[in-house]
């Protein structure tokens, strides 16, 4: 197995500390100390803290299409069941850190999308990948008779994606699933039915 680069370890340092304490709490230094590499590293790969924020941003979303692909867009599975399979898997992936660090898409939202345009616009470009991804899976549902015909599905998609996103944010300040729990239930109990 091939060792991983100082570029590899700064990332996968920094994804994980930005996750745990967020991007304006994590500083350089505090990256370069978790990958155990010289200071010089971190201006040889990335230009600005910026520029390594957006690629940690990219080396997340990489990580949630992966699930996305998994339930979302798997034409294998009733859609519905999709919606809460997608829901399901990020909860437990919450669960594993104590829902302490949240979506790291909120996180970024919340604390640098007004300081830093090209954040900014990299998540809108992931949520509008997300929006489309769970307005794919509400399509087929329509076209499967498990929603009614003029069920609209890209607003639907939006409201469900950015109340996941709220409950995520309370089941971080809460440290329990239930935020999650109670919108999913309300989701399925009146708005997808």
């Amino acid at each position: 197995m091939a060792r991983a680069s100082n570029r590899e370890k700064l990332l996968i340092a920094g994804l994980g500390l930005i996750h745990e304490h967020g991007y304006n709490a994590t500083s350089v230094r505090d990256v370069v100390r978790a990958a155990g590499v010289p200071q010089g590293c971190f201006t040889n790969h990335f230009t600005s803290k910026e520029a390594f924020g957006l690629e940690v941003l990219g080396l997340y979303r990489a990580e949630k299409r992966e699930d996305a692909h998994k339930t979302l867009l798997d034409d294998n599975q009733p859609p519905l069941e999709r919606i809460r399979g997608y829901i399901d898997a990020r909860t437990e992936r919450f669960k594993q850190n104590g829902m302490r660090c949240g979506c790291m898409f909120g996180n970024f939202a919340a604390e640098s999308s007004s300081d830093s345009e090209a954040i900014r616009l990299k998540l809108l470009d992931i949520f509008a990948e997300s929006r489309r991804a769970m307005s794919y899976c509400l399509e087929a549902a329509v076209r499967l008779g498990k929603l009614p015909k003029g069920f609209d599905c890209h607003e639907a998609a939006a409201f469900i994606l950015s109340s996941l996103q709220g409950a995520f944010l309370a089941a971080k300040t809460e440290r329990t699933p239930e935020p999650v729990e109670r919108f999913k239930k309300f989701l399925f109990a009146s708005i997808l039915r």
